[in-house]
């Protein structure tokens, strides 16, 4: 695993002007760039009482926070690069109780970042299909939520968050929340993002009846204690559920419908660059050049 040490942070990012030189580069390509206003490629140096670089020909300002994540924020780039830093350190998640105790901001302020630096690893994360000719794809749905009063712990609970998954063995995750467990809203998911000819595994549940005319297609029954038949089974992306979910009760407490798909991607991210540590941070840090996403 390529490992990027707090030693080896600190050194990169020690005060908001490295971080908010970091921040020129990924958007603009450094302090030597092209002026818009005087259609020059010049130096822009750092202003001191602003998040801003001057043009040295003509004085132009470029505001290298403008639309990205730290846009009106008053917090210090160097917390919110801190923030990342801890995101992505850790197998199981940082709570914004705390990112509060280590940065010395208000829990409003650390609920906040936390927030959108998930989505900006949503942005992130890898987009390409799944599976292909001699790959493997596991296939599975699982409920997060409690016991509501008055009921059991029943699958059917409107009150319950639906998440859906696919996970390529030795590869990539895709996972997300879903409005129902129906097949018309499964199949065409699965349809966009596994590729044609792909070997699939999933369990018994009727939404998959239909997939073997696309995918080579095997089914476990777990209602008869079976869990793998020859090369089928669904014990990669369950492996991935049980961690999730350990980790929201142990880290989170827990977690709104409203915001679940946030730590969906957040999990779905580590998972996906778990391999280097180094790689998982930087490509935070280009996301910001990609298109900050909206509530759902």
């Amino acid at each position: 695993m390529a490992e990027y040490t707090f030693q080896e942070f600190q050194v990169e990012y020690p005060s908001d002007n490295a971080c908010l030189a970091k921040v020129m580069e990924i958007l603009h390509g450094g302090d030597e760039t092209h002026c818009p206003v005087c259609n020059r490629r010049t130096q822009f140096h750092p202003m001191h009482a602003r998040r801003a670089y001057a043009c040295q020909e003509c004085g132009h300002h470029i505001y290298p926070c403008a639309g990205t994540i730290f846009h009106k924020s008053s917090t210090k780039l160097t917390v919110w690069f801190f923030a990342m830093y801890l995101m992505t350190s850790t197998r199981h998640g940082v709570a914004a109780k705390e990112i509060e105790r280590q940065t010395g901001v208000t829990y409003k302020c650390a609920w906040r970042i936390c927030h959108e630096l998930r989505k900006l690893m949503a942005s992130a994360d890898h987009r390409g299909p799944l599976g292909g000719d001699g790959k493997h794809v596991e296939i599975d749905e699982t409920l997060l939520g409690g016991r509501i009063k008055g009921q059991g712990r029943g699958r059917h609970s409107d009150k319950k968050i639906i998440v859906f998954g696919m996970v390529e063995r030795d590869g990539k995750i895709r996972s997300g929340m879903i409005p129902d467990q129906t097949a018309s809203t499964i199949e065409p998911i699965i349809l966009e993002h596994v590729a044609k000819g792909t070997t699939i595994s999933t369990d018994m549940h009727g939404a998959y009846t239909n997939l073997s005319d696309r995918y080579e297609h095997g089914a476990v029954d777990h209602k008869s204690d079976e869990w793998v038949r020859g090369i089928h089974h669904t014990n990669t992306i369950e492996g991935h559920w049980s961690h999730f979910k350990r980790a929201i009760k142990g880290t989170h407490i827990h977690i709104s419908k409203k915001h679940a798909w946030k730590y969906v991607c957040e999990f779905n991210y580590r998972r996906n660059y778990r391999s280097s540590h180094w790689a998982m941070f930087n490509l935070l840090i280009e996301a910001f050049s990609l298109p900050r996403l909206a509530e759902p």
